[in-house]
C-alpha cells in the first residue's frame, strides 16, 4: 500500500475523490480562553501563524457573537462557529471541543497542537478545540458504497473511518455512547474525537489493518458512558450518581459506576476488487456481563422505539413503555405545555405539569393515581420539582427523608407507599435549551433498587424522548406558521370575470417534510381575457412558502403589463436568478430560498376569440376536456425551470370550443415518487372524463381517485371551463387614417351603445373614443381599428394600431396645446392601459356598468 501524502507541519491526509485533501486544525486553549497551542493546519486554515495568535483571546477569530458559555460540568462541546480569516473572509466550521483533553487530538506535533505551545501548555487542563476540514469537493472523502458495508442495526457501537482515518458513518449506538450526532463527527480522527493515548494507539492498530487487511483488536477509547479512557475533565469520575447527575452538554449522565470497559475490534473494508478502503470500529463490553449486554440491547432498542412519530404523547409512552417492565417497574411521564411553560413554576415554587404517559408492570397502572391528560401540582421541595427546578438527574431510595416528606405530604404520591416502592428517579426531559417536563421511573416489585448504572442509562433513554418531543413540537410550531404564511399568500377568493368558470384545491404536504410553495391564481387582463397561473417552487418550509410569495407578486405584476406568456416566464427567469445572487451569501439553501428549479405554468385565455396561449416552464402540460368528454394533453414546448437562464419559452396557441375544460396541476397531484406515472396519468384521464355537473365535483374526484394516502408533497389543481362572449356584444370597425374619421368613429360609439342599452354611457364613450381615436391617427400607424365590448360588468374600448410607440400620461403646462389627452381618459374610466401584440398596439379603457 502505497504511504499517505502529508501537509504541512507532517500530519496524514485524506485524499477525496476528485484529488482534494482533507486535514484536521486544532488549536488549544486555556480555562481563560486564551490560546495556548497552534497547529500547522490552523496555520494553512485561517492565515494566522503561532506567533499572531498565542498568547491572545480566541474571541479576536470569531467573525460573528461567541457561542453561549458551556455548563461548567460540561467536558466537551460541539456546535458551529463563523471564523475570521487573516485576509478577513469567514469561514464557517463546524468545531469539536474537549475540556481536559489537550493530550491528544492530531498527531501532527505528538501534543496536538503541532506548530507551537505558549508556555509549556498544560495537558490535564483548558480544552483542545478541532475541526474537521473537508476536501475540496465539500465532503468528507469516502466510496459511495462503504455505507452499504456496515452493520446499521447493530446494538455495538460502530464507525466507518475511511483510508484517511476520518469518520465517515457512524451507528446510532455510537452517536448515543459519544453524545454527538454523526454529523458533528464526520471528517474528523478518532484522537479528534476521544483525545488521548488510547486513542493514539487505536490508530496505530487500524493503519496495520488498512496496510495488512487483517483485523485486529486494540482498546477502546472511550467507555460506555461516553467519556474517554483519562476520563471527564481529565481524571476519573468518582462522584455520587444521585448528587451530580445532570446531563452535560452531550446528554450523558455522570455516575460513578456507569462506566463499562469496552474493547475494540478493528475491521478493514474492502472492495470487491480486495483493496482495503475504510476500517470498521466495533465496540464491545470486555467481558461477557449478561448485564451489560441488557443495557445495550435496551439502548439499540431505544434508536428504533422511541420518537417513531411526531406524535408528543406517543414518544412518551414509547419511553415508558420501553423501561417497564425491563428497566422499572412504574414509569410516567409529565410534561409542561408549551403555552403554560412561562407560568409552569407557580410564586411558591409549586410545579404544574401535564401527565401525558404512564405504564405499570401491574395490570390497570393502579399507580397512577393522575389520568393522562390531567394536570397535576407538584410542591416546593418534592423531586420532580427539585428535578425542573435544577435541572439535574437523581436517585432516590425510601430511606431519604426528601422522598419520604413528598410520600407523606402529597396525596398524588400516594402510590409510594400504597404499591411498596423502595427506589425512585427522576429525570428532567431537556432539549433545545429548555425544559420540556421530567420522567420518573421507580421499583416495587424488583428488589434490586436502582443503582448509578440505571440513572445513567434512563438518562440517555430521557434524552432520546425529550429530543423527539422537542423536534416534534418545533416541526408543529413550523407547519403552523408555514400553514398560516401560505393561505396568507394563495388567493382566498376567485376574481368576478365572465371568461372562465374556475374550481380550485390545494392540499398541503402532511409529511415532516412540511408544506411547500405550490400555487395558483386566476388573474383578470384587458379585453375580458383572464390568466391562469400554476406554479411549484422547490422545497418545503417557510422559506418556500416565502419564495412562493415572492413569484406569486411577480406573475401578477408581469401579467398586469399584458406581455405574452414566453415574455412573462423570460422576465420571471431573470427575477429568480437576481433573487438567487442576492440571497448567495446567506447559507447552502440559497438556491432554494431565491427559487430556482421553481417549475410555472402561465396561460391566457380570451373569449373573444376562443383562443388560449400558453407557455410551461418545467411544469406538467395542461389537460383538455373537450365538450365531447374526450381528454389529451396540450403539446405546450417544454421549456426548463426557473432560475437555469439562457434556454428559451415557447408560447403555444390554440382555439377551445366553449365548454372545454382546462386541468392545470402541480406535479404532487401525480406523485411519481410513489406512484407509476402512467398509472396516475390513466387515473386522472378518467376522473376528467365522466361527466360532473360543476368544477367542484369534477376537482373531488380527481383528488379522490390519485390521493390514495397522506400526500407527500403539495398540490394545487385548477380546473376551468371555457366561455364564449356572444358576438353581438363585440362590435369592430376598421377606420381610414384622416382626422375626419374621429366623428365617424363617435358615430359609430354611439349608434352601438343604443343598440346595447346603454346610451346612459354615450357621453363619456364619445369623449373616450375621441381622444383615443385621435392619438392613434396623430401618432400611430394604420391601420386603426376601434372595438367595443358589451360585458356584464363593464364597457370596454379598444383602439388598435401597428406602430410600437407606448403612450405616456403626463400633466400639460398652462399654455401647452397638447397633453391632455390621456390625463382625460384617466379620469373617465376606471382604468386604461397598453396592450402590446406582435403587430402594434392596443390602447383599451373600461367603464364599469352598474346592474339594471
Amino acid at each position: 500500500m502505497e504511504p499517505l501524502p502529508t501537509a504541512a507541519g507532517g500530519q496524514p491526509q485524506s485524499r477525496g475523490a476528485d484529488g482534494g485533501s482533507a486535514y484536521t486544525a486544532s488549536a488549544t486553549l486555556d480555562d481563560h480562553g486564551v490560546v495556548t497551542g497552534w497547529s500547522a493546519q490552523a496555520h494553512h486554515l485561517l492565515g494566522h501563524t503561532p506567533a499572531e495568535i498565542i498568547g491572545h483571546p480566541a474571541t479576536l477569530l470569531l467573525a460573528g457573537p461567541p457561542p453561549h458559555a458551556p455548563p461548567p460540568s460540561t467536558s466537551r462541546w460541539a456546535g458551529t462557529l463563523a471564523l475570521r480569516h487573516r485576509d478577513g473572509h469567514t469561514l464557517r466550521l463546524r468545531v469539536l471541543a474537549h475540556h481536559g483533553g489537550t493530550g491528544g487530538g492530531t498527531d501532527d506535533g505528538g501534543d496536538g497542537t503541532g506548530a507551537g505551545r505558549a508556555g509549556g501548555g498544560h495537558d490535564g487542563g483548558g480544552w483542545l478545540v478541532v475541526a474537521a476540514v473537508p476536501a475540496s469537493s465539500g465532503d468528507p472523502p469516502v466510496h459511495d458504497a462503504v455505507r452499504g458495508w456496515a452493520f446499521a442495526q447493530s446494538p455495538c457501537p460502530q464507525a466507518v473511518f475511511d483510508s484517511g482515518l476520518r469518520l465517515t458513518w457512524a451507528n446510532a449506538a455510537f452517536e448515543d455512547t459519544l453524545g454527538l450526532r454523526e454529523a458533528e463527527m464526520r471528517g474528523l480522527r478518532l484522537a479528534d474525537l476521544a483525545p488521548g493515548d488510547t486513542a493514539r494507539q487505536t490508530e496505530t492498530h487500524m493503519r496495520s489493518v488498512l496496510a495488512t487487511g487483517r483485523p485486529q483488536h486494540a482498546p477502546a477509547p472511550f467507555a460506555a458512558d461516553g467519556s474517554t479512557a483519562a476520563g471527564r475533565n481529565g481524571s476519573p469520575d468518582t462522584r455520587r450518581g444521585d448528587e451530580d447527575g445532570a446531563r452535560d452538554g452531550t446528554g450523558a449522565v455522570d455516575g460513578a459506576n456507569a462506566r463499562h470497559a469496552l474493547r475494540a475490534t478493528l475491521t478493514p473494508l474492502a472492495d470487491p476488487a480486495g483493496t482495503v478502503r475504510g476500517v470498521v470500529l466495533t465496540t464491545h463490553p470486555a467481558a461477557e456481563d449478561p448485564e451489560v449486554r441488557r443495557r445495550a440491547h435496551l439502548l439499540h432498542d431505544a434508536a428504533t422505539r422511541i420518537g417513531t412519530t411526531l406524535d408528543t404523547t406517543r414518544t412518551a409512552q414509547e419511553l415508558t413503555d420501553l423501561v417497564v417492565p425491563e428497566l422499572a417497574d412504574y414509569a410516567a411521564v409529565d410534561l409542561i405545555e408549551p403555552s403554560t411553560r412561562a407560568r409552569a413554576s407557580g410564586p411558591d415554587g409549586q410545579v404544574t405539569v401535564t401527565r401525558t404517559a404512564a405504564r405499570s408492570i401491574l395490570p390497570g397502572t393502579p399507580e397512577a393515581l393522575i389520568a393522562l391528560g390531567d394536570t397535576a401540582t407538584y410542591p416546593p421541595g418534592s423531586p420532580p420539582a427539585q428535578t425542573l427546578a435544577t435541572g439535574k438527574a437523581a436517585l432516590y431510595d425510601i430511606t431519604e427523608a426528601t422522598l419520604a416528606r413528598w410520600a407523606a405530604q402529597d396525596p398524588r404520591a400516594a402510590w409510594i407507599r400504597e404499591a411498596g416502592t423502595h427506589s425512585v428517579i427522576a429525570i428532567p426531559l431537556t432539549a433545545g435549551g429548555s425544559t420540556l417536563g421530567l420522567a420518573v421511573f421507580s421499583r416495587h416489585r424488583n428488589p434490586v433498587p436502582f443503582s448509578a448504572d440505571d440513572l445513567a442509562l434512563t438518562g440517555r433513554l430521557a434524552h432520546r424522548a425529550a429530543t423527539a418531543i422537542h423536534n416534534a413540537r418545533r416541526y408543529a410550531r413550523e407547519r403552523t406558521t408555514t400553514m398560516t404564511l401560505q393561505r396568507s399568500l394563495l388567493p382566498h377568493t376567485l376574481p368576478e370575470q365572465a371568461a372562465l368558470d374556475v374550481a380550485t384545491r390545494y392540499l398541503p404536504a402532511t409529511t415532516h417534510a412540511g408544506v411547500g410553495g405550490d400555487w395558483f391564481d386566476v388573474i383578470p387582463l384587458s379585453g375580458t381575457r383572464v390568466a391562469l397561473v400554476v406554479g411549484d417552487v422547490v422545497g418545503h418550509g417557510i422559506r418556500a412558502s416565502a419564495t412562493m410569495g415572492r413569484l406569486r407578486t411577480a406573475v401578477r405584476t408581469l401579467a398586469d403589463v399584458d406581455l405574452p406568456p414566453d415574455e412573462l416566464l423570460t422576465h420571471l427567469d431573470d427575477l429568480v436568478i437576481h433573487l438567487c445572487s442576492d440571497d448567495a451569501g446567506d447559507d447552502q439553501d440559497a438556491e432554494t430560498a431565491g427559487g430556482i428549479g421553481t417549475t410555472c405554468l402561465y396561460a391566457v385565455y380570451d373569449p373573444t376569440t376562443r383562443q388560449c396561449s400558453l407557455a410551461r416552464a418545467g411544469h406538467p402540460p395542461p389537460a383538455v376536456v373537450t365538450p365531447d368528454h374526450a381528454v389529451h394533453f396540450l403539446d405546450v414546448p417544454a421549456g426548463p425551470p426557473l432560475g437555469l437562464g439562457g434556454l428559451p419559452f415557447e408560447t403555444m396557441t390554440t382555439n377551445l370550443p366553449e365548454g372545454t375544460v382546462l386541468a392545470l396541476y402541480t406535479n404532487g397531484l401525480l406523485d411519481p415518487h410513489h406512484h407509476d406515472i402512467d398509472q396516475s396519468l390513466d387515473k386522472m384521464f378518467t376522473a376528467l372524463a365522466h361527466p360532473a355537473g360543476s368544477l367542484d365535483a369534477i376537482c373531488d374526484r380527481v383528488l379522490t381517485t390519485l390521493i390514495t394516502h397522506r400526500p407527500t408533497d403539495d398540490i394545487a389543481l385548477l380546473v376551468a371551463r371555457t366561455r364564449t362572449l356572444p358576438p353581438d356584444h363585440i362590435a369592430t370597425w376598421q377606420l381610414p387614417d384622416d382626422p375626419a374619421t374621429v366623428a365617424q368613429a363617435r358615430h359609430h360609439a354611439t349608434t352601438q351603445l343604443t343598440a346595447w342599452g346603454l346610451e346612459e354611457t354615450s357621453f363619456t364613450t364619445e369623449l373616450l373614443v375621441s381622444e383615443l381615436v385621435t392619438n392613434a391617427i396623430r401618432y400611430g400607424k394604420p391601420p386603426i381599428r376601434l372595438r367595443l365590448i358589451h360585458n356584464t360588468t363593464a364597457l370596454i374600448t379598444e383602439v388598435t394600431d401597428t406602430s410600437n410607440t407606448t403612450p405616456h400620461l403626463r400633466r400639460a403646462r398652462t399654455y401647452d396645446e397638447g397633453g391632455r389627452g390621456l390625463l382625460l381618459v384617466a379620469q373617465l374610466a376606471q382604468q386604461w392601459g397598453t396592450r402590446h401584440h406582435p403587430r402594434g398596439k392596443t390602447i383599451w379603457t373600461e367603464q364599469a356598468l352598474t346592474p339594471a
